[in-house]
């Protein structure tokens, strides 16, 4: 009797193709913590370089790690950096150049003074005029009977040598500003020829102003003349001696820069 030859049973195997879609969830997960990383870090050309070695390995089309607009380039970068660092440049250099001018005109402005003050002493005139230097201006401030009558906004005849010496010491500063103003004192005024204290003051300037620009390098459009009448006093007009401070004529050279680092005062003659 043959005997029959016993087979083992075969072992079934369970289907095994679920492990590739796994295994590709992984290697996604996996990338996806190591962008997470990078961009905690970042640092944007790693970043850039990983997502280029990312999108090689997973050639679908665009990759999923295509994110570089998102992020500045690091062109982008040096360029912002280098115009920050120009603009800063700029503006030290613009306020260098300001400061020197400042301080050029600081000079200009003390040289001014000095020659006027010298003027004024040497000619026994410090009873009639004197000179301020302040933060904003240089002014000259000239009693009017220096200048005028009683009543009158005509220049006296041996006035105008004056005027005529304050223009000279103008003419070396071209480029300032200057105001002409006119004042007065309170009471009103009494004549036919002008109607009130605004009126007087206006023409005082004025005239005064046209002496000094019959220099003929001086520039008119650098001059204005203007009236305050009795509103701008700079002493009590209850008293004769206050009135007759306030009746006057003022010369102001007026500063382009009045952020110097020191307020020049100088003391009234």
């Amino acid at each position: 009797m043959n005997k029959k030859t016993r087979h083992e049973p075969h072992e079934e195997h369970a289907d095994e193709s679920w492990l590739l879609p796994y295994a590709d969830l992984l290697t996604l997960l996996l990338a996806l913590f190591i962008v997470m990383y990078a961009m905690s870090a970042i640092d944007s050309k790693k970043f850039e370089e990983m997502s280029e070695a990312f999108n090689s390995a997973f050639t679908t089309g665009n990759g999923v790690l295509s994110f570089n607009s998102a992020l500045p380039s690091d062109k982008n970068m040096d360029k912002g950096k280098k115009d920050s660092h120009e603009n800063i440049l700029n503006n030290a250099d613009k306020q260098k150049q300001k400061s020197q001018l400042a301080k050029q005109e600081q000079e200009d402005m003390e040289k001014l003074k000095k020659q006027l003050d010298q003027y004024i002493n040497n000619n026994g005139l410090t009873n009639l005029l004197n000179t301020k230097l302040n933060q904003s201006q240089l002014t000259i401030t000239i009693s009017d009977t220096a200048l005028f009558a009683s009543g009158s906004a005509v220049v006296k005849p041996e006035s105008k040598q004056l005027a005529i010496a304050i223009s000279n010491m103008l003419q070396q500063f071209p480029t300032y500003n200057v105001v002409v103003s006119g004042h007065t004192d309170n009471v009103p005024i009494s004549n036919s020829e002008y109607a009130s204290n605004w009126d007087l003051s206006s023409d005082r300037a004025l005239h005064f102003m046209k002496i000094l620009l019959q220099n003929p390098n001086l520039d008119p459009e650098k001059f204005t003349s203007t009236a305050y009448g009795e509103y701008h006093p700079i002493a009590s007009n209850v008293t004769e001696e206050g009135r007759a401070i306030n009746r006057r004529v003022e010369v102001s050279i007026l500063r382009k820069y009045t952020d110097v680092t020191q307020e020049t005062s100088v003391k009234t003659k």
